[in-house]
């Protein structure tokens, strides 16, 4: 990610929202599937999209999955 992102300052969400792929990671979170998951948060320039993966899938009730 660069310093210019158009996402700087928002959270994943809002990023997500933003770029009209909040419905689209939903079901892959739901769906556990961690690759669409990462392609969708590396898309909105989420720092670190591993991590919040990687908490999503181990904590998926705590998100609202």
């Amino acid at each position: 990610m660069n310093g210019s992102s158009r996402y700087a300052g928002m959270t994943v969400n809002e990023r997500l929202l933003a770029a009209g792929l909040l419905a689209a990671f939903d079901r892959a979170a739901r769906s556990r599937d961690r690759a669409e998951m990462l392609r969708l948060l590396r898309r909105v320039d989420v720092p670190a999209p591993e991590e919040t993966v990687a908490a999503v899938l181990a904590n998926p009730w705590r998100y609202g999955y």
